[in-house]
């Protein structure tokens, strides 16, 4: 079966997380990429050993390269990168800001040699302004963007675990790319994307900063509970189990106060009769709600949860969600030898997934200089 990216070529001069997402990401898809690598290879391929001796992080975001290993400051391997550029489609980079500039390979001046290619810059905080130059990684564009403000406990600020400003940016420089593709199908020209993972990240904290700018902001760390809905938290069920209840609007409140808290006068509590009460005072609200669950097991908790129709969930650890019934996997080939991976979210029904490989260092380095020599 065919992909909708077979016969596009995609360039990348990357390293680390978000411009190899959205490459990977692209290779899933069908397309070609060619992944250019310094001699010690991409740095990520050093963050850790985990799988079978090799960097957990490189295999979840390098199946279905190739990978061919030039020092684009040499003449010759600046040379043959610019007769691969010469047939691509897309040219991905993400190095430190300027660096690809200043190596011949600016973006502005690709499109200008080349009008049908679409190229992609992945900065920190964009390509103007005091911040352009600055170095930018995740953890660090969490700070910068608001993001651990309103992450953690009222008394303790945390860093999201999983790297989302690099993966925001990553996804929005996929979803760019797929849009510049049909836009050259119908205008014949290429696109210059800029994608900052900055502005990726400070995007999906829009409702805050519009709070910020036109409401009022309230308590934000508030630890296992909705900053803006309640009850939208972790209660404590008997033996210190936790599960995880949302509410979502006030049907929903009066089915858990009458089915699964026994107490349907509590509805209409001018307390927390609506969610601006319940916020107001969500002590007393939180107080009410685990007079009842903590003496119920958590398996009766999700019972009479199921049969209110309120949502729920459960406080998993990694070690539980490798055995969750909603996790799905694809097989990937590893230079240490097959594995499993977490499968796309999203999915074309009927498709056969390909399995994709992980190239070692350089792994296609003569093919593709005999290719495009």
């Amino acid at each position: 079966m065919s992909k909708p990216l077979e016969g596009i070529t995609v360039v990348a001069l990357e390293q680390a997380v978000a411009a190899p997402y959205c490459t990977s990401r692209l290779a899933d898809a069908g397309a070609r990429v060619i992944k250019i690598e310094r001699a010690e290879g991409d740095f990520a391929r050093g963050y850790d050993r985990q799988v079978s001796g090799h960097s957990a992080y490189f295999v979840w975001l390098n199946r279905g390269k190739e990978s061919v290993v030039l020092d684009i400051k040499q003449a010759d391997d600046a040379a043959l990168l610019e007769r691969i550029l010469s047939k691509a489609d897309v040219f991905v980079q993400n190095l430190a800001p300027g660096a690809a500039a200043r190596a011949g390979f600016g973006s502005e001046d690709l499109r200008v040699r080349y009008p049908k290619l679409i190229t992609v810059d992945i900065t920190g905080y964009g390509e103007e302004g005091e911040y352009a130059d600055m170095k930018a990684y995740d953890f660090l564009v969490q700070g910068e963007s608001g993001l651990i403000s309103v992450t953690g406990s009222p008394e303790v600020m945390g860093r999201v675990g999983a790297s989302v400003c690099d993966i925001a940016a990553g996804l929005y420089s996929k979803i760019a790319v797929l849009e510049a593709l049909i836009k050259r199908g119908r205008t014949g020209e290429g696109s210059g994307i800029k994608t900052s993972m900055f502005g990726g990240m400070v995007e999906w904290l829009s409702p805050w900063l519009l709070h910020y700018a036109y409401g009022e902001l309230s308590e934000q760390r508030i630890g296992l509970h909705h900053p803006a809905i309640a009850p939208y938290g972790a209660y404590e069920c008997a033996k210190g189990e936790l599960i995880l209840i949302a509410v979502q609007n006030q049907r929903e409140w009066r089915r858990l106060c009458a089915e699964v808290l026994g107490k349907p006068d509590l509805a209409d509590d001018e307390r927390v009769a609506d969610n601006p009460a319940r916020l107001a005072n969500r002590g007393f609200l939180d107080a009410e709600i685990t007079a009842v669950l903590s003496k119920m097991s958590r398996d009766d908790v999700r019972g009479q949860m199921t049969k209110a129709k309120i949502a729920f969930g459960a406080v998993n650890t990694i070690a539980d969600v490798s055995q969750h019934p909603a996790l799905r996997k694809i097989p990937v080939d590893t230079p240490a030898g097959r594995i499993e991976v977490m499968a796309p979210p999203a999915h074309v029904a009927g498709e056969v997934i390909d399995v994709l490989s992980v190239p070692t260092i350089g792994e296609h380095s003569i093919k593709i200089r005999d290719e495009f020599s």
